[in-house]
This record gives structure tokens, C-alpha cells and sequence, in this order.
């Protein structure tokens, strides 16, 4: 059965913001939009992906052949993934240190004080607001190279994000219990551990887990600007084209992080339950 145009006028006359949109302003959109599209790749000469295909095939296909697998120096590769793994789990201990006091007094429900909330929150917005990247560089320029420098931008950038994610936590607290502790005579102490506490601990340790699963990739980036561990090693495989061994880096990295992610995951059933 052909819809007729009589048809077609009434079902535009019944859904009028259906046929809305088919003029001519969406059609112009579309048109800047696809114009916009080809002048970035104009633009950025974007014409080189195609001429880098085969050198990017080349490399894949030096990562993929592994014939001089018994010859790599496969401890030294493995003690550097272990630091990677030791980077992030120092730096994480060290921003939930730092964050926890930091989320507790950041809360408005517990430090009421406008202008001090406002300045916590500020500290936390500039701690986090620089990318653990840019702090290895400056750690790495103040502390020479080494792992101590991806320590330290992995526990400034993560104290700033667990801090304002506690106090997120504690803000969304149920009062009943803390008031309650408070009427039978509880002061600040006593309220923020045993009715504030219980209630946040959960969502505190799975996010201190998840942290330490995502800091095992991002300290694998910071070894590439010199903060050491399994990205400094990687760095220097690409610098001399050692693509295998660049590969066999990226196995042990995927392996470490789908290890990680599965023990934490283990943890966080056992300390906190499905929920």
C-alpha cells in the first residue's frame, strides 16, 4: 500500500515536529558540519595516514615476529612492569592518606563554613586540575629520574580526585544516624567515626581500588618522560626499533592490569558486597 500525499499532509498536519526538521536549516547544518569535517582534515594534512600505512604495517609486523624471544632480557623487563605496579600502588596509599582528611573537611554538611569550602574545594580543583603528566615533568626536573617522581605526580592528581570524591560521599550521607550520636552526647569525633564513617567506607574502599587499577596504566605513561618502571623500558625499545620487544612490553602490561582488575574486583566483593 502507497501512502498517497493526501496521507502525507495529514500525517504532518498530526506530528508536525516530525516533518520539522526536514527543511532547509537542518540540511545547511549537516552541510557546515561535513564542510567543517573535510577543511580539519585539509587542515592537518590528514592525506599522511594513508602514506604511513605501510610503514605502519611494517612495525606490526616486526612486533609480531618473536624469533628472538630467548635472547630479551626478560628480568629486566619484569622488575620493570613490578615498579610500574609498586608506582602506582605507593602513590594511591599515599593520595588516600592525604584525601581522606582532606574529603571529611571538605564536606559542607560537616564544616558548614562557606569561605572554607570554598577554598578546600579550589585546593582540590588544583590539584587535580594538571594531568599526572605534566607533574612527572616537574618532578622529574626537581627529583632527577627514577621512580620517585611518578610516585609523587600519581599521589598529588589522585589526592585531589579522591578528596573531592570522599566529600561527594560524605555529603550524601543519611543525617538520622549522626544526629543520633550526636543526642546522646557525641561530639565530632565521636559522629564522623561512628556515623559518618560506616556509612562512606564502602564507597571509600572501592574507590581507593579502582584508583590502583587505574594508576597501574597511567605510571606505565609517566615512565615515558622518565619516572621509570615498564614505560621507560618501552620508550627506549621504540627509540631503537625494537619492535618485538615493544610488543612483549604491551603483553605484560595488559596481563598486569587484567590482573589488577581482577584481584580488586575480588576485594571489593569481599570488603563491600555486590553493592
Amino acid at each position: 500500500m502507497t501512502a498517497t500525499e493526501l496521507d502525507i499532509a495529514a500525517e504532518r498536519d498530526r506530528f508536525p515536529e516530525v516533518f520539522r526538521g526536514q527543511g532547509w536549516p537542518r540540511r545547511a547544518l549537516m552541510a557546515g558540519v561535513i564542510a567543517y569535517l573535510f577543511y580539519l582534515m585539509w587542515l592537518f594534512d590528514f592525506s599522511r595516514v594513508f602514506g604511513g600505512l605501510p610503514k605502519a604495517w611494517t612495525i606490526l609486523r616486526l612486533m609480531l615476529d618473536w624469533t628472538g624471544f630467548a635472547g630479551w632480557d626478560h628480568a629486566e623487563l619484569w622488575r620493570s612492569m613490578l615498579e610500574t605496579i609498586a608506582m602506582a600502588y605507593l602513590g594511591s596509599v599515599l593520595a588516600v592518606v592525604f584525601a581522606a582528611p582532606l574529603g571529611f573537611l571538605g564536606a559542607r554538611n560537616l564544616i558548614p563554613g562557606r569561605i572554607f569550602h570554598f577554598v578546600t574545594r579550589r585546593l582540590f580543583d588544583g590539584l587535580r586540575g594538571l594531568d599526572q603528566l605534566i607533574w612527572a615533568l616537574v618532578f622529574v626536573r626537581a627529583m632527577g629520574l627514577g621512580p620517585v617522581a611518578g610516585i609523587m605526580a600519581i599521589a598529588v592528581v589522585e589526592t585531589g580526585v579522591l578528596a573531592k570524591l570522599f566529600a561527594e560521599a560524605v555529603e550524601t550521607i543519611d543525617r538520622g544516624q549522626v544526629d543520633g550520636i550526636g543526642a546522646t552526647g557525641g561530639g565530632f569525633v565521636a559522629r564522623v567515626r561512628f556515623g559518618v564513617l560506616p556509612q562512606v567506607l564502602p564507597t571509600m574502599i572501592g574507590q581507593t581500588l579502582y584508583t590502583i587499577e587505574a594508576n597501574t596504566r597511567e605510571a606505565t605513561i609517566l615512565g615515558l618522560v622518565g619516572a621509570g618502571g615498564i614505560g621507560l623500558r618501552l620508550s627506549e625499545r621504540i627509540q631503537i626499533n625494537a619492535w618485538d620487544q615493544v610488543a612483549y612490553s604491551i603483553v605484560l602490561i595488559l596481563i598486569s592490569v587484567a590482573a589488577i582488575d581482577t584481584i580488586s574486583r575480588f576485594l571489593r566483593l569481599r570488603l563491600i558486597g555486590e553493592a
